[in-house]
């Protein structure tokens, strides 16, 4: 996994582990990672101007086809994170890397990647190519961030 590849855009978001996030041993749950990845890329989207909404009222979904988590150290109750989401791939499906890290130390605890692929909502089919829509936003944000 070369999560730690950044991308045309990167965004940080802070998470606190709250209680509902760990287990008996105060360490969050694996499962609860998909949690603060999801987080980290609506910060992202929101950062491009292609949100959720955005994408609804284009005609498209983005459904996760999937999902790789490295857990190198675990994340405990009430630790500050530091959620960073980096698009690498956007013109064909949207792949986005992550990095989970302590705030204050600014140690890795997580690295991750998920794929999504487009879907056409009116047919449900999967299309391969990325609407234009959103390689407009990203070229945009790009080039005003240059």
């Amino acid at each position: 996994m070369k999560s730690n590849k950044m991308g045309v855009v990167t965004i940080s978001t802070e998470v606190v582990v709250e209680f509902h996030d760990v287990d008996s041993l105060r360490v969050v749950w694996h499962g609860h990672y998909a949690k603060y990845l999801e987080i980290a890329r609506c910060r992202l989207l929101e950062a491009l101007g292609y949100d959720y909404r955005v994408m609804e009222k284009t005609g498209h979904m983005w459904p996760i086809v999937e999902m790789r988590t490295k857990f190198i150290r675990p994340a405990v109750f009430m630790q500050r994170l530091i959620v960073e989401a980096s698009l690498v791939e956007w013109e064909n499906r949207l792949r986005v890397n992550y990095r989970i890290m302590d705030a204050e130390s600014g140690e890795v605890l997580s690295k991750a990647q998920t794929t999504q692929m487009v879907v056409d909502i009116e047919s449900g089919e999967t299309l391969f190519e990325s609407p234009q829509t959103l390689i407009n936003m990203v070229n945009h944000y790009i080039h005003d961030h240059e």
